[in-house]
């Protein structure tokens, strides 16, 4: 095999391509279903996330919470 050399498994080597894609996916998914304050938002992360994929995703996750609108406590509306 191509990396014998470096005694890996097969199982690490999905893990390590896993574990990228999967934060990518549910980074997009979260910003699909999000509500942000503005609309602009939900495209400037889409965007980050599409076109720097791994570290997007982590810029998206650590500085959401201060972009998205707060969510009523009640569902009665807000007068």
């Amino acid at each position: 095999m191509l990396l014998d050399f470096l005694n890996i498994g097969v199982g690490v080597i999905l893990a390590i391509v896993a574990i990228p894609i999967l934060l990518i996916v549910y980074c997009i998914v979260d910003i699909l279903r999000s509500e942000f304050k503005t609309g602009l938002m939900k495209f400037v992360f889409l965007a980050l996330v599409l076109f720097a994929p791994f570290l997007g995703s982590i810029i998206y996750l650590v500085i959401r919470k201060d972009y998205l609108k707060p969510k009523n406590s009640t569902n009665l509306p807000v007068v």
